[in-house]
């Protein structure tokens, strides 16, 4: 043992008290284990009389040596009592910096959730000032230790979003099942943005649904480049391949073709490491539902709305004449866009409701609409406009096409012909889910699924829960998905596994289209300077529904920071 040591080991093993009537000889007090001069503020380690009396004979001795009897006690009380009121005063300052930290990062939470320029923090903190000046002048003084610069507003969001990563990947540890959405989108500066969410059930089938990561690609964005992206993110994250159920993705070649797409590469990794036997790929519902629905031949009647719509909408006059013709009916077109099915359902309802309407203004602006007087393309609209709402909110009757009254027989078989197509195209490209089906049933309806129709392996679990009189009363009073979280894992682990696996399926990539609407807010043209950490950090928080920074122990380590360190 080092002679160091063993004089450490004999001052602790000596067990010396600190002695009151140091206080009035030396000028001394005790702060913790520690005994601090009142004249310098220099801590004497070692609560020896020698040392303390060596320190104040060296430095003060002769400063003070004409102080003597009362006159010294009072001068001792005096310090101590300084020294208290300085210590209090920097307890007061900490406390107030560790409020003004917190709250700075409060407020940088709140305007990366509401996308908002960095540059605003300091708007936001004169405010706030104003505000106070106000209602409490007093404490003016804590909302000016507020730090809300540009650079310290981007340092939070960014300590925030790392912290609410951490978090994510601690949860995603523990998932029974896992499924990637995945989806890509180039932004303003002519960068790839691939977007990766990620959905996880865990053992008490609580469902977080979060973005993984967000990739920028700057050179080429084949499937094979991707799909490294993806790979590396799956093991930079430290989530098991084995408990991947699904991918989600658009239909892009880069992304399904089953050679060279993320898909096929996909499965070609989990082939290695055998465990492609429960694994799915998923095209997005939405897309599939768009790409049927081009199967309608309906184009001339689309083009008549699409014309006539633009018409009133695209021309500010032509609107606001409009909008003045309908005060009454409280009603007004929207823009169609080719790009989203449902914005043209929600055109075509309205253009159907206001059909009357828009012809007479449209005549009224030497514009007449002679089709909307033509029983064959009223129908045919009819039929348009009801069958995009089926595709947006499944629904089940021809409700516009009823309300004209009697259509004529060969368009009616006309349009039974365009639903059969409609049909055939949906078996078609929805292969996936048609295989998934018996998977789907187990899940929503454990207690009516036959036996029978079951793989072995569950047969006897299956047959089991179906006997529980218990279960199948809490199935009727919660229903799915929340009746498994009821179901005990020990008797019906096999049920259990299925179950989760069904329940972390992505059945769109619908969360990446409003990630990339964020985005889209966050970095313009305006703001193009915008660096993709960044970027990352504001849509993490942005997009985050599970977790929240926490800031006290964001704090906390702030507080621990030595001199010398990155500063706060």
């Amino acid at each position: 043992m080092s002679s160091s040591c063993s004089k450490k080991q004999k001052i602790a093993d000596e067990k010396r008290l600190f002695q009151d009537k140091w206080e009035n000889l030396y000028f001394v007090t005790q702060v913790g284990d520690k005994i601090t001069c009142l004249i310098c503020l220099q801590c004497i380690s070692v609560p020896k009389e020698y040392n303390v009396r060596r320190h104040y004979d060296t430095l003060h001795e002769q400063q003070f040596a004409a102080l003597t009897g009362t006159i010294h006690e009072e001068k001792a009380h005096h310090l101590k009592a300084s020294f208290a009121n300085q210590r209090n005063f920097f307890a007061r300052v900490n406390t107030a910096s560790r409020d003004s930290m917190k709250a700075s990062f409060v407020v940088s939470e709140m305007m990366a959730k509401a996308s908002r320029p960095f540059t605003e923090g300091q708007f936001v903190k004169e405010c706030m000032i104003k505000a106070c000046e106000i209602i409490c002048p007093e404490k003016k003084m804590l909302f000016e230790g507020i730090s809300l610069s540009a650079n310290t507003v981007a340092s939070r969001i960014t300590e925030s979003a790392d912290d609410v990563q951490q978090q994510l990947i601690a949860a995603a540890k523990n998932f029974e099942a896992y499924s990637i959405a995945l989806d890509k989108s180039t932004g303003v500066t002519d960068t790839v943005y691939c977007a990766v969410f990620i959905r996880g059930v865990d053992a008490n089938f609580n469902v977080f649904e979060e973005l993984l990561d967000m990739l920028p690609m700057k050179g080429t964005t084949t499937g094979q480049d991707i799909f490294q992206e993806l790979e590396a993110c799956i093991d930079r994250c430290g989530l098991p391949w084995d408990t991947l159920v699904s991918v989600a993705t658009d239909g892009a070649p880069a992304m399904c073709s089953q050679k060279a797409g993320v898909v096929g590469l996909l499965k070609d990794k989990l082939n290695r490491l055998s465990l492609s036997g429960s694994f799915a790929a998923i095209h997005c519902i939405l897309h599939q539902e768009a790409l049927c629905a081009k199967n309608i031949q309906l184009k001339e009647v689309m083009d008549v709305v699409v014309k006539t719509a633009n018409f009133i909408r695209a021309r500010g006059l032509n609107h606001r004449q409009f909008v003045s013709f309908l005060a009454d009916l409280e009603a007004e077109l929207l823009y169609h866009t080719e790009v989203r099915w449902l914005s043209r359902g929600k055109v075509l309802q309205r253009f159907f409701a206001l059909r009357q309407e828009i012809a007479l203004f449209m005549a009224m602006k030497d514009r007449d609409v002679p089709e909307l007087c033509e029983p064959t393309f009223l129908s045919d609209l009819a039929f348009l406009t009801d069958v995009t709402q089926h595709l947006n909110a499944l629904m089940a009757h021809f409700s516009a096409l009823k309300s004209l009254g009697a259509v004529d027989l060969q368009r009616l078989k006309y349009y039974a012909e365009m639903l059969t197509r409609l049909l055939d195209d949906f078996e078609h490209r929805f292969q996936e889910f048609t295989a998934l089906e018996p998977h789907f049933a187990l899940f929503a309806t454990p207690f009516a699924v036959d036996v029978q129709s079951v793989p072995e392996e569950v047969q006897m679990e299956l047959l089991d829960l179906q006997c529980d009189t218990i279960l199948k009363q809490k199935y009727t009073d919660v229903g799915v998905p929340e009746f498994y979280k009821f179901v005990p894992r020990e008797k019906f682990p096999i049920l259990v596994c299925r179950a989760a696996r069904i329940l972390a399926m992505f059945g769109s990539t619908y969360v990446c289209e409003q990630f990339f609407s964020t985005m889209k807010i966050n970095k313009t043209a305006l703001r193009s300077r915008l660096t993709d950490e960044h970027l990352k950090a504001t849509l993490r928080l942005a997009t985050t529904h599970n977790f929240r920074p926490n800031v006290d122990g964001l704090v906390s380590g702030k507080r621990t920071q030595l001199s010398g360190q990155k500063p706060s």
